[in-house]
Formats: structure tokens, sequence, C-alpha cells
């Protein structure tokens, strides 16, 4: 089977190797000819994973019609909030059958959509064709091949069957689940919690602190979720929970280092300057806060970390307004 996987990033270079390892032919397109030429050449992406050895099966190429020529599964793993304007470019070169799959955990700002929505508007595809990776997906450990899951999500279930095959190893376990909302909403959100952990870790703050804005944090994901149909019993698996344990826990995670370069005194500009890989969440919390808000949902700490990221808030006022919030009844957790 041919797969296209669009996008030479860590994680989009990890799961192609993924697919690859379970016996799919995986053409992964990147924009930069310098690393296509070092994948193909040396079968290493030296940007992102120098360490590792990428399959045979795993070629690469800059140009995106010849990665699309016949794949039926389409893995787009770009940016979230470039996922438009690639989609409108690339449209036309999608097969009339294809599954376009999405590895972005994020909301687009303005819209507010969620990656999904995103994909069926603007490549004119039924739900049943468009289908979710999440779950607690740290490349460099998926690339080391230690043993990792994650839920394969797709309103149709032949689909979802179909894709979790197509990526199951002997160290990466799939599992489907018909709940897209709740799988992208717990992808998306848990990049703005890690945030807030990670700035309570960069403050030189211990485990209370972490265990309550992480479970606190899990309690607004499944309020939105809730006001957005999603079944709550998702939050409570691998690309609820699980994804936000292994985000906020980790030094591995992109949004929780970010916090911490914050927490210990950097400036935003100058944080944003050391990052190199896209940290979703800081952009993201703008258009999940307006999300929660189009829905009457209370994220207090979503709203802290946007006055932190866009609003000139410090780590140290956010935390104050945040402890200072009056108490309400602890209710099952929410």
């Amino acid at each position: 089977m041919k797969i296209a996987v669009l996008g030479a990033g860590s994680w989009g270079t990890v799961f192609a190797k993924v697919l690859a390892d379970a016996g799919g032919d995986v053409t992964m397109w990147g924009r930069r000819t310098d690393v296509v030429d070092a994948i193909n050449q040396t079968r290493r992406n030296p940007d992102y994973l120098p360490d590792t050895t990428l399959p045979e099966r795993l070629s690469a190429t800059t140009d995106v019609a010849e990665a699309l020529d016949g794949a039926p599964y389409i893995v787009l793993a770009v940016p979230a909030q470039t996922l438009r304007a690639n989609l409108e470019e690339w449209r036309p070169l999608i097969g009339g059958d294809a599954v376009l799959v999405s590895l972005m955990k994020g909301i687009e700002l303005g819209t507010c959509k969620r990656m999904s929505e995103v994909i069926r508007e603007v490549a004119r595809v039924p739900e049943e064709r468009v289908a979710v990776i999440s779950g607690p997906n740290l490349a460099r450990e998926i690339a080391l091949e230690q043993p990792s899951a994650a839920v394969v999500a797709c309103t149709d279930e032949p689909t979802a069957q179909k894709l979790q095959l197509a990526c199951m190893t002997p160290y990466f376990r799939a599992y489907t689940n018909p709940d897209v909302v709740g799988c992208e909403l717990g992808g998306a959100v848990k990049n703005v919690i890690a945030l807030a952990v990670g700035i309570s870790v960069g403050m030189g703050m211990g485990d209370n602190v972490r265990a309550l804005l992480m479970t606190r944090g899990l309690a607004e994901i499944a309020r939105l979720g809730a006001a957005l149909g999603a079944d709550q019993h998702t939050f409570a698996g691998l690309a609820g929970m699980g994804d936000l344990v292994a985000t906020c826990g980790s030094p591995l995670s992109r949004n929780r280092t970010f916090g911490e370069n914050l927490g210990r005194g950097m400036s935003l500009d100058e944080v944003i300057a050391v990052t190199k890989q896209t940290a979703e969440g800081v952009k993201s919390c703008d258009a999940v806060l307006e999300l929660a808000r189009r829905h009457h949902v209370e994220m207090p700490i979503t709203e802290g970390i946007v006055a932190v990221m866009h609003g000139g808030l410090s780590p140290v006022e956010a935390g104050r307004l945040l402890m200072s919030r009056t108490p309400k009844p602890e209710r099952y957790g929410v």
C-alpha cells in the first residue's frame, strides 16, 4: 500500500517510519530540498531525528504530486495554522477515494475549527474519509521503538480498522475510537495545559502544582468536550488523560519546554527565538478560549495562558489570579 505523509517534521517523520515498519510504501513530502535529499541519501532526517535510521520503504520528495499520486491514505503533518492554505493548494491532487489522516493537534485561529473540520471543508470530503491520530506520542521515544500507543479516530469503523492495521508494529499499538471530536479536543487543549505546567516547573514549583494543573486542566477539556458532544469516556483514555500526562510530564514535550522557558524568566520573544519546532498551544490557545466562550464553557487555566501568551500578563500574575478565583464545589472532578 502506498501512503503519503505530507510534512517532514519530527512527528511526521516518526509516523512515516511507523507506517513503513508496518509494511507500507511511504512517500514523505517536505519543502526543504536539503532535508529531503538527506532522507533519501543517508536514511536520516538531520534536523529532527538525526540519530534515527529510517526504513528503506520510506522515501522523500519535494514534489507533492509525486507523493500523492495513487496514495489511498494521505497523512497530514503540517503545523495546524498552515493546514488550510496547504490543503487549498493540494486539493486538485487528492484522489477521489483517498482517506485524509490528521496528525495535527490544534484549533484553527479565526474559525475555531478542529483540524478534521478544516480538512472536510477545504478538501470537500465526507467525514468517513477523515481520520485523526492522537494519544501520548512523544516522537523521540517512538523513534527509539519504545512501546507506544495511539488512537485512530474516525466516524467510519471500517476505515478506522484499516488505518489501525496500517500502523501496527511490534513497538506501536493502535486503538480505534469513533469519537473524533473528543480525540481532537484532547490533543489540542492538552498543549495549552502543558504550557501552564511548564511555566510552573520553570518557576521552581513542585508536584502539587503539576497535579493541580493537570487534573483541573483535564476538567477544562472534559467541559469543552461535553459542550461539543464528545464522549466523556474518551478523556479517560489515551487521547485524553494519556496524551495530557505525556505532554505535561515530559521534558521532550515542546509545549512544556516552551512554558518552562517562560517560567525561568525569558520573554515571549526570547522563547520563540530559541524554539526550533512548533509549540501548537502557543497559537491555538486563543482559538481554544474563543471556542469555549462561544459555547459558554469556563476554562480558567486556558484563559490565564492566553493572557500570558498574548495579553502581556506575567506568569506570576496569572498564577495569583488563578488561585484567587472564587472556589466552587468539586463535583466528580469537574
